[in-house]
């Protein structure tokens, strides 16, 4: 399925070719202003003047002759709001290219990254840590880790699944994801349904509602690490992703194949999305509805594209999981919940858009 919003590769006309860098460097801004700004917002508010002290006197850019914070503050900006700050960009982030990306491979506007079955293969891992112990570390580190192995193993099978009788095309991948994710989404309600503990059905259902609760400093490299790579990779392979998104035979007559390109880039889009989901829980529309937007503002060149949805994916997020553990304080929203909640009328207008042209 081609449209003009996968195809289009012209910037809207706005300052001409100078409008992709206007917007990213505005971006840019933005996201450092949401950063310092969203630390100092919660049930304790802290200044941005205070947040900007206390996370250079511990990354040493600035290191004062006494602290004017206190041992509160220092914590709660620290130990709680930075990791959790910084987890919600590059979650934005991760899955907002992936959400580009997979719309060009399978050439569907519409597509979103938890259309391979990721996600459903993340909560099943989850849960099967949270209701029965499966490891034997304890923490947000070893819950990080158990959805990334169940979302791995939701790769496999997809592609497996996927491979069976033929070549991978776009409508293969994409019924193999929903015949896994349904699968695998039947397993976790069954690990539910004969769990003994009230309080771990709460968490698993609270977790793959979506949060960022259990963000912390011990889980964030592996996710900035992989978030950084893909972005880096996808946008060396631009060029190739503007060719599928017109067809195999465009993509073909420009020296990419098609088979082998959709496989690696799917494969990486996959543990990208892995890794989102595997700190965050299920936080759906990101990756289906910020591309849309991304290419509203700098058009459908993946050169462009991608850093902007990546920068819009991260302020968009980091704000929506403020807005979601500040609005019911002390209790806190599911992020999933309160994105779809902000995506649908987007996608609405999108689908209408989409339905006019």
């Amino acid at each position: 399925m081609t449209t003009a919003a996968t195809t289009d590769t012209r910037p809207r006309r706005l300052l001409g070719r100078d409008r992709p860098t206007l917007v990213l460097g505005v971006l840019t801004v933005a996201l450092v202003t949401t950063v310092v700004l969203s630390v100092g917002v919660g049930s304790v508010s802290v200044d941005p003047a205070r947040v900007l002290a206390v996370v250079g006197a511990h990354t040493g850019l600035h290191v004062p002759d006494e602290t004017w914070w206190t041992a509160s503050e220092d914590n709660i900006v620290w130990l709680l709001r930075v990791p959790r700050v910084l987890a919600g960009v590059a979650v934005g982030a991760a899955l907002s290219v992936a959400g580009a990306v997979i719309q060009a491979l399978v050439r569907n506007p519409l597509a979103d990254p938890y259309l391979l079955g990721i996600s459903s293969g993340a909560s099943a891992g989850a849960a099967a840590h949270i209701l029965f112990g499966l490891s034997a570390v304890t923490g947000a580190t070893a819950l990080a880790g158990s959805a990334f192995v169940g979302a791995v193993v939701a790769i496999v099978l997809v592609f497996a699944v996927a491979r069976i009788g033929g070549r991978l095309v776009p409508s293969r991948l994409v019924f193999a994801g929903i015949a896994v994710g349904l699968a695998l989404g039947a397993l976790t309600n069954l690990m539910v349904f004969f769990a003994n503990s009230r309080d771990g059905v709460r968490a698993v259902l609270f977790w793959t509602l979506g949060s960022l609760g259990q963000s912390r400093w011990d889980v964030l490299a592996l996710l900035w690490v992989v978030t950084a790579v893909s972005l880096v990779a996808f946008w060396a392979w631009s060029r190739r992703l503007d060719a599928m998104a017109l067809g195999d035979d465009t993509a073909r007559s420009l020296g990419t194949h098609p088979t082998r390109f959709r496989a690696g880039a799917a494969v990486l889009v996959a543990l990208l999305v892995a890794t989102a989901v595997s700190v965050s829980g299920a936080i759906g529309f990101v990756g289906l509805v910020i591309p849309h937007l991304a290419r509203r503002l700098v058009g459908g060149s993946h050169r462009a594209l991608l850093p902007t949805a990546a920068l819009l994916g991260g302020v968009v997020l980091v704000w929506a999981d403020t807005l979601a553990r500040t609005v019911v304080a002390p209790a806190e929203l599911p992020l999933g919940v309160l994105t779809a909640l902000l995506g649908t009328p987007l996608l609405i207008v999108l689908v209408h858009r989409m339905s006019t042209h």
